[in-house]
């Protein structure tokens, strides 16, 4: 009889901890979930104008640092003249086309108002012309932006918004032909010769290091030639244009 009773405590124990162990992993579960759906939004100062530059898989880092880097800087007083966040579809690590991991500050469905709008590029920019989200999201932003910037073949994303219809854009070298045809609304600029173009509220790069070139540009017209001086300084890129 007593072995009968001890069999059946051991049963119910290990019952029971299975049963706690099945409640531990749903709970870490719905925990993880959690997780995964909140971000912790950049904090930004609402006096300062923000840009705003569009993350995704596969995206050129150089064209994401560039802005990042040129706008970040403060003044010679070190004041900071701009916010600059990162924006995504989705709350998730990116991989950018080098292998460095992104987290971005904000999801397209809740961020602050944009003076500027910069979209980099990957080397599959098809992935980023067929996201119906990316697409809309930009038209949306070009009705408030004071700028918008596209770097390498984020002038394939621009074409298929068509928010720069016969307006002048350029794309990676060697990529003008593709762009012209696969938008022909555009005005495409020789990439061959043309390695930054601003017409109306769109200024477009080569990518890559160029895209330190058409920041500054903006940088420029934002602010003054005197603080594009300042920066260029500090982040010694005057020495790289001697």
């Amino acid at each position: 009889m007593k072995k009968i009773i001890l069999a059946s405590l051991v049963v119910i124990t290990i019952i029971s901890c299975s049963k706690q162990i099945k409640n531990d992993r749903e709970t870490n579960s719905k925990t993880e979930k959690i997780k995964q759906n909140h971000i912790i939004e950049k904090e930004i100062d609402n006096n300062l104008p923000t840009i705003g530059i569009l993350i995704f898989e596969g995206v050129i880092i150089n064209e994401v640092v560039a802005p990042l880097d040129v706008f970040s800087n403060p003044d010679v007083n070190q004041k900071h003249l701009f916010n600059v966040i990162t924006i995504a579809t989705e709350n998730k690590t990116y991989n950018s086309a080098h292998g460095l991991k992104i987290i971005p500050d904000y999801i397209i469905g809740n961020i602050p108002n944009l003076k500027v709008l910069v979209i980099p590029s990957s080397y599959n920019p098809e992935n980023q012309t067929s996201n119906k989200e990316l697409v809309e999201f930009i038209k949306e932003q070009n009705k408030t932006t004071e700028y918008i910037a596209s770097h390498c073949a984020g002038a394939f994303l621009i074409g298929e918004t068509g928010i720069a219809d016969h307006k002048e854009i350029v794309t990676y070298v060697t990529g003008g032909e593709s762009l012209k045809s696969d938008y022909p609304n555009l005005k495409v600029a020789n990439d061959h010769e043309v390695y930054v173009v601003q017409d109306g509220k769109f200024i477009s790069s080569n990518g890559s290091l160029v895209s330190y070139i058409a920041s500054f540009d903006l940088l420029e017209k934002l602010t003054t030639i005197e603080h594009r001086k300042f920066v260029e300084t500090s982040i010694l890129f005057d020495r790289i244009k001697k």
